[in-house]
């Protein structure tokens, strides 16, 4: 019997994953249609990674320059720019605002977005209430799973994490905790490959639940 549920946040609550995406491109579309295209590449291949993270391996693997501190918080601050009024904007995935209503184990959110953002966002769409804690980078999603499953004595099958991207499967299995994949056209195979569990929203994720 599952007693929490964690989520990610962009692509599984919020439809804002395509944001993300297209910030990524924006962020770096000076540098012309080769170096965005494998941006886009890497930022797809690391959904729920830290942007900070990927703005360093983008630097050293594609551009070809180690990225300094002061340059990466700069495009952190340009990444929010171009992101944050749209992610604000972001329709619900469907049926994520009546799961969350619905759902009677406590709920929480494990997120690559950065803390104070992702706090600021999830204050403003009305969500505070509906989590019992939000976790954002630089916190890492194992730690954060294992830490929960520490504090209030879970065992592993008693938690599922609901993500959408391979690094949030990938979460899940260091932390031994319960998977289902948010199942979207651009890791479709990739989860069928996997044989996880996997829902194209959340419409039913009370049902499931009820059911796992």
């Amino acid at each position: 019997m599952l007693e929490a549920i964690v989520f990610d946040f962009d692509g599984v609550i919020l439809e804002s994953a395509d944001v993300k995406t297209d910030a990524f491109i924006d962020l770096y579309a000076h540098h012309g249609p080769a170096v965005t295209a494998k941006v886009r590449e890497h930022h797809l291949a690391n959904l729920g990674i830290s942007r900070f993270k990927k703005f360093a391996w983008i630097s050293e693997n594609v551009l070809g320059e180690r990225l300094g501190d002061d340059a990466s918080a700069a495009l952190g601050r340009r990444f929010s720019e171009l992101a944050l009024a749209k992610v604000l904007a972001a329709p619900f995935v469907t049926g994520a605002e009546g799961a969350l209503t619905a759902l009677r184990v406590p709920l929480f959110v494990a997120s690559g977005t950065p803390q104070d953002e992702l706090t600021m966002i999830v204050e403003r769409r009305g969500l505070t209430p509906r989590f019992r804690e939000v976790h954002g980078s630089p916190s890492e999603k194992p730690a954060v799973l294992r830490g929960l499953m520490q504090r209030h004595s879970w065992s592993r099958d008693q938690v599922l994490f609901i993500g959408d991207g391979y690094t949030d499967y990938e979460a899940a299995v260091d932390a031994g905790v319960e998977f289902l994949a948010r199942d979207t056209p651009a890791l479709h195979d990739r989860w069928m490959q996997l044989g996880v569990r996997r829902a194209p929203d959340l419409s039913d994720l009370a049902a499931r639940v009820a059911a796992w």
